[in-house]
């Protein structure tokens, strides 16, 4: 409950904040939402001391940062002749694919072990591939609780992995 008065008050100041250093929407709502899933994580670390949006703001920076680090790594960067070759020599064999589809249906299984509308927004974001915009239209809802309920639904299923 805390945690969504604190997306609810400090979301746009935190994705104005990375709209202006990414100039581009989609990078600054994903980057918000790690922001705000950093700082959910970390939160016993905050010192009172400071003030809360220079410290999440700061958390905002790291994960822009870290962002455009993981860019300048891959190999789309680099001549493209070398990156199909990279591409061509990375398909899946069979047995990976056979491991994928064994992951995948772990996953499904210990996504049906959340709650249900943790489930619908994971399905409606992961399978249907809708924005955050639309899945808030289909089940009629605030598009700032949906990020908070995604955000939740991905920590529990993580959780639920983790003690598999």
């Amino acid at each position: 409950m805390a945690f969504s008065k604190l997306v609810d008050i400090f979301w746009n100041q935190v994705y104005g904040f990375q709209l202006k250093r990414t100039q581009d929407p989609n990078d600054a709502e994903d980057v918000t939402i790690q922001t705000f899933s950093k700082a959910f994580d970390k939160l016993h670390t905050y010192n009172e001391q400071y003030v809360f949006k220079t410290w999440l703001l700061s958390i905002s920076k790291n994960v822009h940062i870290d962002l455009v680090r993981k860019r300048k790594k891959t190999p789309w960067n680099t001549n493209s002749q070398e990156a199909m070759k990279l591409a061509l020599d990375n398909a899946p064999s069979m047995e990976d694919r056979l491991i994928q589809e064994q992951n995948l249906a772990s996953l499904l299984q210990d996504i049906k072990k959340l709650k249900p509308h943790y489930q619908e927004v994971i399905n409606l974001r992961y399978f249907n591939e809708l924005s955050y915009a639309a899945i808030a239209e289909t089940l009629n809802e605030p598009v700032n609780n949906i990020k908070v309920k995604l955000l939740r639904a991905k920590k529990l299923l993580s959780e639920i992995i983790k003690n598999r």
